[in-house]
């Protein structure tokens, strides 16, 4: 349940948002001179805002999974399927 509310916490976009921010005014201030930081702390945050991107596809398909059933076409289920409605639609 832990894991669960935590990766809902970081599935809000305004938290990929703010790291977004960060990154670009980071970018801006070592740019501008303002001060002089590592490229490594960069691609720390770069990496973490993958993850947190990451886990709201992931969230994101696992929600749409539970609520809709994908038949590929050509498949046996679909072709029981379609035989069903062929079926059912003739008077």
């Amino acid at each position: 349940m832990l894991m669960k509310r935590g990766l809902g916490y970081l599935s809000k976009h305004e938290t990929f948002i703010f790291i977004g921010m960060a990154m670009a005014v980071g970018t801006l201030g070592k740019l501008l001179g303002l001060y002089d930081i590592s490229s490594d702390w960069f691609w720390f945050v770069a990496g973490i805002g993958l993850i947190i991107e990451g886990s709201i596809s992931l969230l994101k398909q696992q929600r749409f999974e539970k609520k809709y059933r994908v038949i590929e076409v050509g498949s046996q289920e679909y072709e029981l399927l379609h035989k069903a409605n062929l079926g059912s639609n003739k008077l």
